[in-house]
């Protein structure tokens, strides 16, 4: 059976099927291809469940440390079983969510895997796609335009591949039963700090393995030295500049040995599990892409300004092009390629204003350019840095750690970054990425009041103490 539409999308994950809406709201009749759960990675294996897990690590923890509100407890227990049951929950309700506005905008679902094919019978152009039905059943979609969003997945590294039980990807980990008693996490970046601040709200002793000679190493130095401090003095160990020997990986009844090298020294870990947090990398492959003229550079969909790979009706979006692979940046740029091939005006943000979130305890964020990039472009830079330390609402909530730092350009007075690392701060990042997308000065967010008392207060203070007019200190 040919099916023939408007646009059809390879990919339903967070940037295929924000971008299947857009387009069925601009009169286009859309077909969008799923092998897995409309969604994807961020839905059911990435963000959604992760922060679910996040938020109950919180409240235990939260719970353990409640006499310091005067709420004395005893007898709290952590069933995780229950912990998974929750964060089923709110997948499954956001999963209904996405299919009922697939019903509400008319959007053909087809569950299937899907292969681009190159000119036929049924187009005289590449772009086609043909779809095997999770019944064996066949069917060719014939779309005037197509957007690939295949996604990404966990990066493996060769001889310390998931095998589920030791050995686990975020994927795995995500769906455990139980809470390993130890667990060594091979990367230090976002998600690796992330499920270090969950494990150690568990309970369970962690130590992180990062081969750059800090934690986060994509971000500002400052916040990655905080974050860093912050870990180890939860707990977690820390061992950056360090690499695993995958040759040196061994396992037995109790769980897994592994060899870490830090310069010329060695070192013997021992844990119940090896948790694999090395990057994502794009979903690529087995889905025809050698039946086109698109180009695949290292790794990644190669894409114009515009989205579009080198057969110009043929776009690509989110992780499976690389850059920030990001929930937020795939909805995006789904957006902007539905308008160009609409022949509509899109406002396209640079990939370095998107905000960039870590829901650790405290959580860290950030938009723009940290202070090395900036001084690496050639900026005159000056800072400010204020800390929670100094804001009621902070206190109120428990916590002292953390601050803001705002880098902006000493010739131009433009924001050129903003980064944090306190409670709640992925919730305060939208207001310093508005400001830079605006072009607003340091004085002149400094100047917007904010109320009080709330922990949006601390912004404002590190605005204005780039020009060493901050109140609160």
């Amino acid at each position: 059976m040919t099916i023939h539409c408007d646009v059809a999308i390879l990919g339903g994950g967070t940037g295929g099927y924000v971008a299947a809406i857009r387009a069925a709201q601009l009169g286009k009749e859309v077909v969008i291809i799923e092998k897995d759960k409309l969604g994807g990675t961020c839905l059911h294996r990435g963000c959604i469940p992760s922060k679910a897990l996040l938020r109950s690590a919180e409240v235990y923890a939260t719970i353990k440390e409640s006499a310091q509100y005067g709420i004395e407890t005893s007898g709290a227990q952590l069933v995780f079983p229950k912990v998974q049951e929750r964060k089923e929950a709110v997948v499954e309700q956001l999963h209904q969510g996405v299919q009922f506005l697939m019903r509400k905008n008319k959007i053909t679902v087809l569950s299937g895997k899907g292969r681009v094919i190159g000119p036929s019978i049924f187009s005289p152009k590449s772009g086609a796609v043909a779809v095997e039905l999770e019944d064996g059943e066949m069917e060719t979609i014939v779309p005037a335009q197509l957007i690939i969003a295949t996604g990404s997945r966990p990066r493996v590294l060769p001889g310390l591949e998931p095998d589920g039980e030791f050995i686990l990807s975020s994927d795995e980990a995500l769906t455990m039963e139980a809470l390993p008693a130890s667990l060594i996490i091979v990367g230090g970046g976002v998600i690796g700090v992330e499920w270090a601040s969950m494990l150690n709200d568990f309970g369970v002793e962690v130590t992180v393995v990062e081969a750059a000679n800090r934690l986060i190493p994509t971000e500002d130095e400052d916040i990655s030295r905080e974050m860093q401090r912050l870990l180890i003095k939860r707990g977690v160990k820390v061992l950056t500049g360090s690499q695993v020997l995958a040759e040196t990986y061994d396992k037995d009844e109790e769980g897994i040995q592994i060899d870490v090298k830090k310069g010329e020294e060695t070192e013997t870990l021992s844990a119940s599990k090896l948790l694999i947090s090395v990057g994502r990398q794009a979903n690529v492959e087995n889905i025809g892409l050698e039946n086109t003229d698109i180009r695949v550079e290292r790794g990644f969909i190669s894409v114009n300004e515009h989205l579009q790979t080198n057969e110009p009706h043929i776009y690509a979006i989110g992780d499976c092009i690389g850059g920030l692979q990001l929930a937020h940046a795939a909805s995006h740029e789904g957006l902007q390629a539905v308008h160009h091939l609409a022949g509509e005006e899109f406002h396209s943000v640079p990939s370095h204003l998107i905000p960039r979130c870590i829901y650790t305890r405290p959580e860290a964020a950030s938009v723009g350019l940290t202070e090395q990039e900036a001084r690496e472009r050639g900026h005159q830079v000056k800072t400010g840095k204020f800390p929670f330390q100094a804001i009621g609402k902070s206190l109120v909530y428990g916590s002292r750690d953390g601050f803001v730092k705002v880098v902006a350009d000493k010739e131009t007075n433009d924001i050129l970054g903003v980064h944090m690392i306190g409670t709640h701060v992925t919730d305060l990042i939208s207001e310093a990425a508005l400001a830079q997308l605006l072009d607003a000065t340091p004085w002149e967010v400094g100047q917007l009041i904010h109320p009080h008392p709330t922990l949006s207060e601390i912004l404002g203070e590190a605005m204005l103490a780039v020009d060493g007019q901050a109140i609160g200190i």
